[in-house]
């Protein structure tokens, strides 16, 4: 991460903007007081130095949250393949007239794995319903001999 010119109380602020969105509330959790807490906030986010690095904080955030498309592909694939889990939750009677909720992991079903087959195959041109005719075929009208150019 790139090097940024800012007191400690800027980087409370920063840091604290980055999980609100809230400049004013940022101020004041950062020690900014009461009085001043909303002209700061504002004013902080002015500054080149600190708008930069909540650019840069909030851009890894955004490639870390969002999924890429090799990420997608491969989780499909797991999917197709019943390598993923998941968990259900499973009422069981013990008997007594009393039952128990427990947590299982489960492979994906038939219909999961169905599903992410189709999504893959789509990706990579798998089913055609259209057919791709190309080239150049001469085209001729009946009576073309009998007009005049």
């Amino acid at each position: 991460m790139a090097e940024y010119k800012m007191t400690v109380k800027q980087q409370r602020f920063c840091d604290e903007y980055l999980i609100s969105g809230n400049a004013s509330d940022a101020a004041r959790k950062a020690g900014y007081s009461e009085k001043t807490a909303a002209a700061m906030g504002a004013e902080n986010l002015t500054k080149p130095a600190l708008k930069a690095y909540i650019d840069q904080r909030l851009a890894a955030k955004h490639v870390d949250a969002i999924a890429d498309a090799d990420e997608v592909l491969r989780y499909l694939t797991s999917v197709v393949r019943g390598e993923s889990r998941s968990h259900i939750v499973v009422v069981e009677s013990i008997g007594d007239y009393m039952s128990e909720a427990r947590d299982v992991e489960k492979a994906p079903a038939e219909n999961e794995r169905l599903k992410a087959a189709e999504l893959l195959g789509r990706r990579y041109g798998l089913f055609r319903d259209k057919v791709d005719v190309s080239g150049v075929q001469p085209v001729l009208f009946a009576g073309e001999d009998d007009l005049s150019d």
